[in-house]
């Protein structure tokens, strides 16, 4: 059986509002969704390219973002999760 894992996002990195696309996750201080960065890279596209289409967006968002993935990756369990945010605002991985 899974164990629930909870993180919290730097909110200088990553912010979600009701507001700003539904509550989607996206980079702070933009509308840019944080998936449409893992979407670019998944289809091989570089950093640079995205923050090409992506002027809003800081180089050093997208390195801490990608930081965070990697230790939460290396915490997940081993099991198909999901992922949500709860009303305190941590990013929890329901298995």
């Amino acid at each position: 059986m899974c164990n629930l894992l909870r993180y919290s996002f730097d909110v200088s990195v990553v912010s979600q509002r009701p507001e700003i696309l539904g509550g989607e996750p996206v980079f702070t201080g933009t509308r840019v969704p944080v998936k449409s960065l893992f979407d670019h890279l998944e289809a091989g596209d570089s950093i640079g390219q995205f923050l090409e289409g992506f002027p809003s967006v800081k180089r050093e968002q997208v390195i801490a973002l990608l930081g965070e993935a990697g230790r939460m990756h290396s915490l997940r369990p081993r099991c198909a999760c999901f992922w949500t945010r709860t009303s305190t605002g941590d990013c929890v991985a329901i298995c």
